[in-house]
């Protein structure tokens, strides 16, 4: 998908003259030098979350490997709980 075509899901029914009004008091909030810097750090943002949501998949469909030392806590909690019996 391309920023034109979820730009309607994004805007909902702005259109034309609405839009040109909503960049125009945008530059008039922020000024011309501040909206480059801040949709930067917005697609910065964007890039470090996309990342995080990779790794996550990656760590979720990684098989779960005990240690040694789970293995013999494990044992170790089993034997106490066949001796509480």
């Amino acid at each position: 998908m391309t920023l034109f075509s979820t730009l309607p899901l994004i805007l909902g029914n702005i259109r034309g003259w609405q839009l040109i009004i909503l960049i125009l008091l945008l530059v008039l909030l922020f000024g011309g030098k501040r909206i480059p810097e801040m949709m930067r750090s917005l697609g910065k943002g964007v890039h470090s979350f996309k990342q995080g949501v990779e790794e996550a998949k990656r760590e979720a469909s990684r098989p779960v490997k005990l240690s040694d030392d789970m293995d013999s806590a494990e044992k170790t909690h089993k034997d106490k709980d066949s001796a509480a019996k």
